[in-house]
């Protein structure tokens, strides 16, 4: 079962370049009873085997800024193994320490999700108000970028969330003109070193168990291998939709959320947030006033805001077809 597991967080670290710790550590927490600290020292193993393929793959294609990646390297690899000892000293004796974990890492997944919804919202405005809208050219900030690696390499430490899901968000703010396969791309590489100071910090001083990682890393390896492969032909938008919704439960059920409050949740945010993202995207990112829409055009913007794809829209009473709005939301 934890095989199962690592093969369906593969593919989806594969495929969207996060959601190795942020998923994997709250899936052996939730799913299979091992203790917080455990479940964040294993996972740090696993990443450090899964973040390579990803990287490689990448690097052989270019998509990788190394200026970038070094900065980051800067302040995250130190910082991940401090986060390990931080850890150790915040949470006392075993019983705080597991509550503590648990705290840390449920606000780090809200964090998270919070991120990707607020940078898809942001995108889509972007390009609603300019047609020929051209990102700016990438310029180097080392103070900023070496003070994102300190952030993200204590989050990792601790929770070992973050080294895909926060630092991508951190990056897509910080350097809106890197494309979106190099932004995936520096921040699989940059996650080698500082995944690797973080698995060793572990190792060392916190609960690694050989057994719960060598399972986990025989479905992984696979998983991400597919996931990269298929990556080019999936709707990413639809992808990090379901991410949104995975990191966002699985941190109210970290934060002692019950089970008929978080299924109740689930179908919420299903409904109203679907409901809610097709009015964004009719809107054009909230820059413009909402038109009347028939209930046929509305029920087509609510499909498309739940698959992540447009239908092909109807012709007008004068026989031209309507334009499609392409805006990407991913």
């Amino acid at each position: 079962m934890m095989a199962l597991a690592g093969l369906f967080v593969g593919f989806i670290v594969g495929l969207t370049g996060m959601g190795g710790g942020a998923l994997m550590t709250p899936v052996l927490v939730i799913f299979f009873n091992v203790n917080p600290l455990t479940a964040v020292s294993s996972d740090l193993v696993v990443s450090l085997v899964m973040k390579p393929i990803g990287g490689a793959v990448h690097a052989r294609r270019g998509t990788v800024n190394v200026p970038l990646v070094t900065w980051l390297a800067v302040g995250s690899v130190p910082a991940a193994f401090a986060g390990v000892l931080l850890l150790r000293e915040l949470g006392g004796d075993d019983a705080d320490l597991q509550s503590f974990v648990k705290k840390a890492l449920g606000w780090a997944l809200i964090i998270a999700a919070a991120g990707i919804v607020l940078k898809s919202l942001q995108t889509i405005r972007t390009k609603a108000k300019a047609k020929d809208y051209a990102p700016p050219p990438v310029v180097v900030r080392p103070i900023p970028t070496v003070l994102v690696g300190i952030v993200g390499g204590v989050v990792v430490g601790m929770t070992s969330v973050g080294s895909g899901s926060l630092i991508i968000v951190a990056l897509l703010f910080l350097y809106p003109g890197l494309k979106a396969a190099e932004i995936v791309g520096t921040d699989l590489v940059q996650a080698v070193p500082l995944v690797g100071a973080a698995a060793i910090g572990h190792m060392m001083f916190g609960d690694f168990e050989f057994d719960v990682a060598s399972s986990v890393l025989i479905g992984a390896i696979p998983g991400v291998y597919v996931g990269a492969r298929v990556s080019a032909h999936a709707s990413q938008a639809l992808i990090r939709r379901a991410l949104v919704i995975v990191l966002t439960a699985s941190a109210l059920k970290l934060l002692g959320v019950g089970n008929g409050a978080l299924l109740g949740w689930l179908a919420t945010a299903l409904v109203i947030g679907t409901l809610l993202w097709a009015l964004v995207r009719h809107t054009q990112g909230l820059t413009r006033r909402p038109e009347p829409m028939t209930p046929t055009a509305a029920a087509r913007e609510w499909f498309s805001a739940l698959t992540g794809r447009r239908k092909p829209r109807p012709k007008d009473p004068d026989g031209a077809p309507e334009t499609a709005d392409r805006t990407s939301i991913s």
